[in-house]
């Protein structure tokens, strides 16, 4: 399958590589290698995951607290966001319905 990832995920994976380089482990490369390594994933098991709402996946991450919302459209996988799973979960459910 194909991955698309929209700018707005892009801009959610700067968000966490920056709240993780400045913490004290400054594991800020580690994060981002990690989330593509579980997006990437998603080209095989793109479609497994519990939908999160209406037509929207969620993946979890294997490492951090975050999750990859996605769509599947014309056999191509859309990363919409990738959240930290710590936030308030009204806030969540807000940006994932805007997505």
């Amino acid at each position: 399958m194909k991955l698309r990832i929209e700018v707005a995920a892009r801009n959610d994976l700067i968000e966490g590589y920056c709240f993780y380089e400045d913490s004290d482990e400054q594991v800020g490369d580690y994060f981002l290698a990690t989330l593509y390594s579980d997006i990437e994933s998603l080209r095989i098991f793109g479609g497994i995951h519990r939908k999160a709402y209406k037509s929207l996946y969620r993946a979890l991450s294997r490492k951090f607290p975050f999750a990859v919302y996605y769509t599947i459209e014309n056999k191509e996988v859309v990363v919409r966001a990738v959240l930290d799973c710590r936030r308030d979960p009204s806030w969540i459910r807000n940006r994932i319905k805007n997505s």
